[in-house]
């Protein structure tokens, strides 16, 4: 692929974010638009909107971004209050400002981990699966499965008072749910299928 193709490719990637971030509630100020950058900056809230608590690396991947560019963009962004941001562990996740609560911004993150991700749709799916169970389940070992069902409790995720309980799972599915399709083919597998752990009781 030549550079110039490059280039295009990721002119056509921002312009499809940029879309849905001029598009939404956290359209750019007006004065932007003599702006080289604002391009990239909606590219990044209409990122973070359908990919809420993303991490840096995967929003500068995503969108074909440099590094030091994509720091300028979401500082700037964080300063104008359109996105916000939360330290997990290693990462720092971005959020779009004020639409998520404290625990679904952890949630979040730990939605966007490969095991924990596993856990909490095996245990929405069925919910007395045993530890081993998870850890057959997902093909890792048992010290894998209680070393993050640990931190899913300290966020306050789970339970473990009588096995794995998660809390507020109606919060965990609506999440999943609503961004299936930036969590891959498992979820969206999850969803297409989720009518079923839906159950109405009046």
């Amino acid at each position: 692929m030549t550079g110039e193709e490059v280039d295009r490719d990721k002119r056509a990637t921002l312009r499809s974010f940029a879309t849905l971030g001029a598009a939404g509630s956290l359209a750019r100020f007006a004065g932007d638009a003599e702006d080289s950058g604002s391009d990239a900056r909606d590219a990044i809230v209409g990122y973070v909107g359908t990919t809420p608590g993303a991490h840096f690396s995967k929003i500068r991947d995503d969108l074909s971004l440099g590094t030091g560019e994509t720091q300028y963009h979401l500082e700037r962004l964080a300063g104008e209050n359109a996105i916000e941001s939360k330290r997990d562990g290693d990462y720092r996740r971005y959020f779009p400002a004020g639409q998520f609560s404290t625990f679904e911004q952890r949630a979040l993150g730990y939605l966007r981990r490969e095991t924990p991700q596993g856990m909490v749709l095996a245990l929405l799916s069925s919910p007395n699966v045993s530890a081993s169970g998870l850890a057959d389940q997902l093909k890792v070992s048992r010290p894998t499965v209680s070393k993050y069902a640990g931190e899913l409790e300290s966020a306050g995720l789970l339970s473990r008072a009588d096995g794995y309980a998660l809390r507020r799972p109606e919060t965990l599915l609506v999440l999943l749910v609503r961004y299936a399709d930036s969590f891959g083919e498992d979820v969206r597998n999850f969803a297409a299928e989720a009518d079923d752990l839906v159950r109405f009781d009046p």
